[in-house]
């Protein structure tokens, strides 16, 4: 699933490429992924100027001409492509979006979990659940000091699937929670009120360093994710923990292990994250 790095990666790419852009027409081939009926969504759209991008979370909002805002998130395996107009449409793109300069925005998502909603700029807020989400990792607003209250606050809680948790803090999914945990020293299953002064420093450190380094980086493709011209991130490549089950933990030698937490997996270093 693209979590901040890669939604970022594509956000930044958007910026630079469509800002400013008319979108003459949109194509809908799988209905059930937007929240309009189909000729509302294409006439609503029609003529309108892309006139900002934006992200919040995992969601990609395009702020329009006419008051109206997308909203698109690319849940567990979609992707957004900047393609010219003639480059051949593959199987599993459901909604295209036609510029004036001849390219091309096109939705692409193999699993169908991802969606694309059209709604009025003043009702994003609610219409996205934006409010829902806990404070964006990469701001300046977010302090070791808030870090600490948040933490305060769900002492219980195992602390990866705690950073994954979207109204804990925003963005953060499977691979960087991994890779936090790793380089904090912490265990996956470590309760958030047992954690030291010093882990959850490294803890807050880890996040900011990682993620921002994951941008530069155009994110992790593990899977399914690409850029917005259809390029693998970079960021596999510096992966100490996730998917690296059975390698030597670079730190140490052991070998990393993966254990299911609910339904999903964590990777750690036994040795060097202990319990």
């Amino acid at each position: 699933m693209p979590e901040l790095p890669e939604v970022e990666t594509i956000k930044r790419g958007l910026e630079k490429k469509v800002i400013g852009k008319k979108i003459t027409g949109a194509t809908v081939n799988l209905p059930k992924v937007i929240n309009r009926p189909v000729a509302e969504f294409a006439r609503l759209l029609k003529n309108t100027i892309i006139k900002k991008v934006a992200r919040r979370a995992k969601i990609l909002m395009l702020t329009l001409s006419n008051g109206h805002t997308l909203g698109i998130h690319l849940k567990i395996s979609g992707r957004l492509l900047y393609l010219k107009k003639n480059s051949p449409v593959e199987k599993h793109t459901h909604v295209i979006f036609d510029l004036n300069n001849g390219h091309q925005i096109r939705f692409w998502d193999l699993r169908r979990f991802g969606y694309v909603k059209l709604m009025r700029s003043e009702e994003a807020v609610k219409e996205l659940k934006l409010d829902e989400f806990g404070p964006e990792p990469l701001t300046k607003e977010f302090t070791l000091d808030i870090f600490k209250n948040l933490l305060n606050q769900r002492k219980n809680s195992r602390i990866k699937p705690l950073l994954m948790d979207q109204g804990f803090v925003a963005g953060i999914g499977n691979i960087y929670a991994d890779e936090i945990l790793f380089y904090a020293r912490v265990h996956p299953l470590r309760p958030a009120g047992e954690l030291s002064a010093r882990e959850t420093k490294d803890i807050f450190n880890g996040t900011k360093k990682i993620l921002t380094t994951a941008v530069q980086k155009k994110g992790t493709t593990v899977d399914l994710y690409v850029d917005l011209s259809g390029r693998a991130g970079n960021y596999v490549n510096y992966l100490k923990a996730y998917g690296c089950e059975d390698k030597p933990c670079v730190r140490c030698g052991a070998r990393i292990q993966r254990i299911k937490i609910g339904s999903r997996s964590a990777h750690f270093c036994p040795r060097c994250q202990k319990q």
